[in-house]
């Protein structure tokens, strides 16, 4: 049977013009809907038509509409103060406080003036659009309609169904969010969704990493932002949503899921109970100038680079024990920085094709400008292959980046222990494996520290400086020293497994992998979802697939057994996969198919 036309959704109704309702009632009027702006606070009514003629002003300026155009959206953006204005509205939007018997009362009220076929949709991430709907006299209209901050940029848009739900309203209302230039994702109704679902579950474990002081929330937001490319750092990202949201959230989430990994970290309760709910308290995990401010402050917490620097070992020339492409990666930064750089592997002639990769990266950035090809022959001039871990005797560091396997890492460190020079640093590059266990190796582990790159190595910004329970201070200071040097961002963490970045990174990626297990959505809503409504510059499935799944399952089963949690048990799906050949782009097959080379 064919379905009725989609109903038309020309006038909507925005209740709670806080930041997202004014965002949202922006985006509507500027598509040349008729807007019925809703709140009871008279200040909150004001700001929100304040910030509407600033964006429009904003938009004029830029090009981007006529000064008319601009006189008809304000005029189609109307305020009031009561629920009796949304009467007249095709479509109810309702994004008040995240608080159940708030959003009940809205729904019920409203179930008494708009009619029978105006669709109600709340704008909750948290909360039970079933039971919203359930409450309701018509919950066949009810649904969940949910943007991203800021409204106007962010482009997915999750319409979220309950089993009340009727096929119509969610045609009609991503019909309305495509018009809208938003991207729909269809999802189910749990706690967080899809997007948030994922981005929540991270946003806990850096709020635990940071309350364990396993890092500084400086380094833990700087090894995110670089080394996983992400727009903003997770505390910062907390800092931004709202401290006592977040808690909010992921109490849904884990009363859903009752997954430890959802339990709201300790902090984010101790923090929301003081009333330093991130930027609009003016403090969260950092200070602000003002209430409201995104500007940050120094406080206490804010690190003395002075203070952090300690007296260092001089480095004037390094080895690196590897050929792989890490290995002359991480040369290539070494010559390029003006550092006499010996690279050694288990041949002269794996040595020189190692440095003709170099040669070869050094060729493309003559090509695109980024290099004379006067500072070409001197940094490659600065690379010298050798065939034997011999030729390391003379450096003052020896960074090792061979496969990551713990024997054959130990294997070398005992022999860079006898063949080095006393003083010299011994660097690790694992990214998964115990630097300790390096380090004992040695008859020197004050001198062993890990420097973790990443990949490819000339173009990813951070370091993350691993310190052993061994370490000497002194090694720990030259590591930053010549990170500086070869201009790369150090962040300093324990000996842990994965760090700051994977620690974080890959159980996000496994949730992700187990969301797609349980039929919740697919792939690509996934990627949708996390690219357009988080920021990310690759959705959790792409990025599995370019790193490699059994790459990935080798650190998931690392963290596993680290941490002993069940929810950083490796999903079952992925273990197949790898257990198929399955691999990613590299096998031309992983969770997609891809073109054989």
């Amino acid at each position: 049977m064919d379905r009725p036309p989609l109903k038309t959704l020309q006038t909507i109704a925005v209740v709670g013009l806080g930041t997202m309702g004014t965002g949202i009632a922006d985006v509507l009027a500027r598509s040349g809907r008729e807007v019925i702006g809703i709140d009871i606070s008279d200040a909150a009514a004001r700001t929100a038509r304040a910030a509407f003629e600033s964006s429009t002003a904003r938009a004029v300026e830029r090009g981007r509409m006529t000064e008319a155009e601009r006189g008809d959206a304000l005029a189609r953006f109307r305020t009031f103060p009561d629920l009796r204005a949304a009467a007249e509205a095709d479509l109810v939007i309702e994004v008040v406080d995240e608080d159940y018997d708030t959003k009940c009362r809205v729904f019920a009220e409203l179930d008494t003036l708009v009619a029978p076929d105006t669709i109600l949709a709340t704008g909750t991430n948290a909360l039970s659009v079933t039971r919203l709907a359930a409450d309701s006299d018509r919950p066949e209209r009810v649904l969940g309609l949910h943007f991203f901050h800021p409204a106007p940029a962010m482009r997915l848009v999750e319409v979220v169904s309950s089993v009340l739900t009727s096929p119509q309203a969610v045609d009609a209302v991503t019909a309305l969010a495509r018009e809208l230039g938003k991207e729909p994702v269809s999802v189910g109704d749990r706690p967080g969704f899809v997007a948030d679902g994922l981005l929540f579950g991270y946003l806990n474990q850096a709020a635990a990493m940071y309350e364990s002081r396993y890092a500084g929330r400086e380094d833990i937001d700087a090894a995110m932002r670089f080394g996983a490319g992400l727009p903003m750092g997770p505390l910062a990202l907390l800092d931004l949503i709202g401290i006592d949201t977040a808690r909010t959230v992921l109490e849904a989430m884990y009363a859903d899921s009752q997954d430890r990994l959802h339990a709201p970290a300790p902090i984010l309760r101790q923090l929301s109970d003081a009333g330093l709910t991130g930027q609009k308290a003016g403090r969260g995990f950092y200070t602000y100038e003002a209430p409201g401010s995104g500007v940050v402050v120094p406080d206490a917490e804010t690190p003395d680079p002075a203070a952090a620097a300690g007296a260092a070992r001089t480095v004037e020339s390094v080895g690196v024990a590897g050929s792989g492409t890490m290995a002359s990666g991480i040369a290539e930064v070494f010559a390029k920085a003006g550092y006499p750089t010996v690279l050694a592997a288990r041949s002269e002639e794996k040595a020189r094709t190692a440095k003709e990769r170099i040669a070869t990266s050094f060729a493309r950035s003559v090509a695109k400008g980024r290099m004379s090809e006067e500072d070409r022959e001197a940094a490659l001039a600065r690379v010298t292959p050798a065939g034997s871990l011999d030729a390391l005797s003379g450096v003052d560091l020896a960074v090792e980046a061979v496969a990551e396997d713990l024997e054959v890492k130990r294997e070398l460190f005992a022999a860079l222990d006898k063949v080095c020079k006393d003083g010299a640093v011994l660097a690790t590059t694992t990214s998964s494996l115990p630097v300790v266990a390096c380090a004992r190796a040695t008859s020197r582990p004050a001198d062993v520290i890990g420097m973790h790159f990443f990949n490819p190595a000339p173009a990813m910004k951070l370091v993350e400086v691993v310190r052993t329970v061994l370490t000497a201070d002194d090694v720990h200071a030259t590591t930053r020293a010549v990170c500086a040097r070869i201009r790369k961002h150090p962040v300093d963490c324990g000996d842990r497994a994965g760090f700051i970045v994977n620690a974080l990174l890959f159980p996000y990626l496994n949730n992700a992998v187990k969301m797609v297990e349980q039929h919740y959505a697919t792939l690509d809503e996934i990627d949708a979802a996390m690219r357009l409504g988080g920021g990310y510059p690759m959705g959790p499935f792409e990025l599995l697939d370019v790193v490699g799944l059994d790459v990935s399952l080798a650190i998931e089963q690392v963290l596993h057994r680290e941490f002993r949690d069940p929810g950083l048990s490796p999903a079952p799906l992925l273990e197949h996969l790898v257990a198929a050949g399955c691999l990613g782009r590299k096998t031309g097959r992983g969770f997609r198919e891809y073109a054989r080379r």
